[in-house]
């Protein structure tokens, strides 16, 4: 599927989810959510998917975690707070750099 289509149905099911539960859940709970979604629309969705390391070629449990991976192409990570800062910024950079993701 065309990368643009995809990230159209993803912030689509993303919407559906915000309107339908409103603010003020764990994170947890948007994910499981969205995750039934993407899922409904018949996309591969891996949840809580761990993201090794790779330095000079040894992979290393650094403990990082997406919590949505769409089709291998779209970096999902979901956020229940009043507002983004940059730490925010850096972590879906970062699990975007390691899964070879353009999207997130």
């Amino acid at each position: 599927m065309e990368r643009e289509k995809l990230f159209k149905k993803v912030l689509d099911c993303a919407f559906k989810v915000h309107s339908k539960l409103g603010p003020g859940l764990l994170e947890s709970a948007y994910e499981q959510c969205l995750k039934y979604e993407l899922e409904q629309l018949e996309l591969k969705v891996e949840a809580q998917k761990p993201m090794p390391l790779v330095y000079k070629e040894v992979k290393l449990d650094a403990g990082y975690r997406i919590d949505l991976l769409v089709e291998d192409q779209i970096v999902i990570e979901i956020k229940s707070v009043e507002a983004l800062n940059d730490v925010h910024l850096a972590q879906i950079l970062t699990y975007q750099k390691l899964a070879n993701c353009k999207l997130g």
